[in-house]
């Protein structure tokens, strides 16, 4: 952001206001960067803005250029303490119309709603920013459009309005002939995927998910059975006593609170229970049935 800052004050010198609004773009910057003061750094911001707004337009592209600086770090300061949810009405306070927006801000706003899992915040906004014709020739404009065709229309399933952004205006402006054939199969490949789950409950994410719990689940208990027959074992080899009884059951409970840690009441802890019983009786049939037998013969006798 330094040497951004840097590059603005090249080629003629800057009034008293536009140095000092410089200043605060450095200082919103080291506070974001080294100190991650994110608080401070949106303050910072803030005051910046509030400052651009009240200094006459002397020169125009430099404000907006400071302008955008100060709104980048804005939304970068927010996302860190977890207020994304204003980012874009603070956005749009600050540019008041949408399709006024930078691109840069635009690419930024659609990947945090993205990764946040809200991408239909961004929908109406992206939108009217694509649609509006002074934009079409702005830097970052295809960017734009890829992204919100990918991490917006994609992923909400809205496939006519993607295939309409592909083969319309917006994407004879953004992508070439190649570019949207690869698109439109995009589009088509996640409406296949979709129909499938559809079709399929089973393949769904939380089928999926559950799959991989149970799945792991059994490879607990399978070390736990496993760890119980080395001690089953050990106990069939030193039947003279070596290992101790509360010293093997001791080790037994404590295997069970670290690998399992189930809920009794839950279904799916009976099984592993009753396995886990059906061990224990393993086990103490080998250390005592012989002295059983002993019993039961000298009875007899």
């Amino acid at each position: 952001m330094s040497s951004c800052s840097n590059s603005l004050c090249a080629g003629s010198e800057l009034s008293c206001s536009l140095t000092h609004t410089l200043s605060m773009l450095d200082s919103a910057a080291e506070l974001m960067m080294v100190h991650t003061d994110f608080q401070a750094a949106f303050e910072t911001c803030e005051r910046g803005l509030h400052s651009l707004a009240n200094t006459e337009q002397e020169d125009s592209n430099r404000c907006a250029e400071f302008k955008a600086g100060f709104c980048i770090l804005g939304v970068q300061a927010l996302a860190e303490l977890n207020q994304w949810q204003g980012v874009l009405s603070w956005v749009l306070q600050q540019y008041e119309q949408q399709e006024r927006i930078p691109a840069k801000i635009m690419q930024m706003c659609i990947l945090l709603y993205s990764k946040v899992g809200e991408p239909a915040v961004m929908q109406d906004a992206a939108r009217v920013w694509l649609h509006c014709p002074s934009n079409g020739g702005v830097t970052g404009f295809a960017t734009v459009a890829e992204l919100y065709l990918l991490h917006v229309l994609v992923p909400l399933g809205h496939k006519d309005e993607a295939v309409g952004l592909i083969v319309g205006e917006v994407g004879s402006s953004a992508f070439t002939e190649d570019q949207r054939q690869i698109a439109l199969d995009v589009v088509e490949e996640k409406e296949r995927e979709k129909q499938e789950q559809t079709l399929n409950p089973r393949s769904s994410p939380n089928s999926e998910t559950t799959a991989q719990t149970v799945s792991t689940k059994g490879v607990v208990i399978r070390k736990l059975e496993g760890m119980l027959r080395f001690f089953y074992r050990n106990l069939l080899l030193t039947r003279s006593g070596s290992f101790s009884l509360r010293s093997v059951f001791l080790a037994v409970v404590l295997l069970y609170m670290l690998f399992l840690r189930l809920d009794p009441a839950h279904p799916s802890s009976f099984m592993w229970i009753s396995k886990l019983l059906q061990l224990l009786k393993q086990m103490w049939s080998a250390m005592f049935a012989p002295y059983y037998h002993a019993v039961t013969q000298s009875k007899g006798l």
